[in-house]
């Protein structure tokens, strides 16, 4: 199996694909790259979705608002961050935005500036070429890129997890109405959508929610995003269990708003069973 991730060797996201089984990865720079190889070259993309301290990837939702895709598996990993460096004195640290907040209470007590990275991997090869700096990275990038460890387990929880997911090109908007999608659906554990309300009035949330509240639907998570059209306008993801008559809901959702319905999808067995 094939499939595009975020670079360079030793992210979390190159772990990730591992894991899973990927016997062939392509390492790119950034998550709006990982889409973009997927749709233009139909490989699998694999790509952090969200985490339980930080929240939402935001670069992940605004592709997935962008780019026809959709998600075809989840999988979850533990997280653990560790200050890197050779310096007794740290000027500065090296950090990628989601590390930053997942390490938030030590940065805080170590009161230095922060630069952004595009990834944990790029943060270690910045701080090679910095002495008197230090970097937010996982202990595999440490004895990778031989930085001497500081300290480990800095993140403020230590269940710290991420959600991925595995993405394949394709638009599943019209996936309830195909019987090829009736077939895909058959053991699938959780559907993902976007809502794109093309309105702003009182009780239009409670409106979109309903159909899910009376068919009993459980909604394991609903974020918003700016919509990027205009001020106060907002679309919503939402992941909802397979259950019931949840494609009941959905149908009367579309009635309405439009939304994108990215698809259903199963996840991923391993170690983490319990979680």
């Amino acid at each position: 199996m094939k499939i595009v991730t975020l670079g360079p060797e030793g992210t979390f996201s190159h772990e990730m694909a591992t894991l899973i089984g990927a016997d062939e990865i392509v390492l790119v720079p950034t998550i709006g790259r990982v889409f973009a190889e997927v749709v233009r070259t139909g490989t699998s993309g694999l790509v952090p979705l969200e985490n339980s301290e930080a929240g939402g990837v935001t670069s992940t939702l605004d592709c997935l608002m962008q780019f026809p895709v959709t998600i075809t598996l989840e999988s979850y990993l533990p997280i653990h961050h560790c200050l890197a460096g050779t310096s007794d004195q740290i000027t500065r640290i090296y950090a990628h935005p989601q590390s930053h907040e997942q390490c938030s209470k030590v940065i805080e007590d170590l009161n230095v500036p922060v630069i952004h990275t595009e990834s944990n991997a790029a943060s270690a090869i910045a701080q090679k070429s910095d002495p008197g700096s230090a970097a937010i990275i996982s202990e595999r990038l440490t004895s990778r890129h031989q930085i001497p460890l500081i300290r480990s387990n800095i993140e403020n929880n230590a269940c710290n997890i991420t959600r991925f997911v595995q993405i394949s090109p394709g638009n599943s908007s019209q996936a309830l109405q195909t019987e090829g999608e009736e077939k895909k659906d058959q053991g699938s554990e959780k559907c993902s959508l976007i809502i794109d309300p093309d309105e702003n009035r009182a009780g239009l949330l409670y409106d979109l929610l309903t159909p899910f509240k009376r068919e009993g639907v459980n909604l394991t998570r609903i974020e918003s995003r700016p919509s990027k059209r205009s001020m106060g306008t907002y679309v919503f993801f939402l992941d909802i269990q397979c259950e019931g008559n949840w494609k009941t809901s959905v149908a009367e959702l579309q009635q309405i708003a439009p939304i994108k319905h990215l698809g259903c999808y199963r996840r991923w067995q391993n170690q983490m069973e319990n979680l």
